[in-house]
């Protein structure tokens, strides 16, 4: 009997990975998978709805919360990759030196707007902001990005001057040049997990399927997308 499709909800920072790894899959399995990504706080939302995906692919942390809610098998919980936060300017401005932690804060102290995206890493930006105690001297300039919009894109149109977000997210937007990512002393990496829907009416074919993800098959995608395995 042939397995039916899988269907999964993800956060945008995992949209690529996610597309090649489903390809990947279907190709060596024949099983069909399709994964909607949307804002990270959503796909959360939609999960512990009880809709009816089968695998949720989200920020440990936040994967977290759903096994402790019963929408997703605490035992299913697979890390997949780790994503760093970078930095991005529009195409063919001036590049700030951002090699330091203290060039980088010089950087945001200059910029006109700085931009930054909802979940976990805009979280860590701003307790780095309060850190370094700017944070009050940045509030009228700082944009955060509507859920699933990307910040690259902010930037490309040039509402934003400077836009932090994950490396998997700005390094396939067009308009912009990426200055690379946060500099030692002030990382911010989200470790990216994946789990079974409590919802799921095909828990074996998915599990299945985070086994792969999980894999050593899998790790050159990780990489090709910007993103360390785990």
């Amino acid at each position: 009997m042939q397995t039916a499709n899988i269907v999964g909800i993800s956060s945008m920072a995992t949209r690529q990975l996610l597309a090649e790894l489903a390809g990947a899959y279907r190709r060596l399995s024949g099983v069909e998978v399709a994964f909607e990504s949307v804002g990270g706080l959503d796909a959360a939302k939609r999960v512990q709805a009880g809709e009816p995906f089968d695998v949720v692919v989200l920020a440990a942390d936040a994967l977290d919360k759903l096994a402790a809610a019963g929408s997703v098998h605490a035992d299913s919980k697979t890390d997949l990759a780790r994503s760093a936060v970078a930095i991005a300017v529009r195409a063919g401005s001036a590049q700030p030196d951002i090699d330091s932690e203290d060039a980088l804060r010089c950087a945001v102290l200059s910029a006109r707007t700085v931009g930054y995206s909802t979940g976990p890493s805009g979280v860590a930006l701003m307790q780095l902001f309060a850190r370094w105690g700017i944070a009050d001297t940045l509030r009228s300039r700082i944009v955060q990005a509507p859920p699933g919009v990307p910040v690259g894109r902010l930037v490309a149109e040039g509402e934003v001057e400077l836009g932090f977000q994950q490396l998997s997210e700005l390094m396939n937007v067009s308009g912009i040049d990426v200055l690379g990512t946060m500099p030692s002393g002030c990382e911010i990496v989200t470790t990216f997990s994946a789990g079974l829907c409590a919802a799921s009416a095909q828990p074996e074919a998915a599990r299945a399927l985070l086994a792969y993800m999980r894999s050593l098959t899998a790790a050159d995608a990780k990489r090709r997308n910007g993103m360390a395995p785990v």
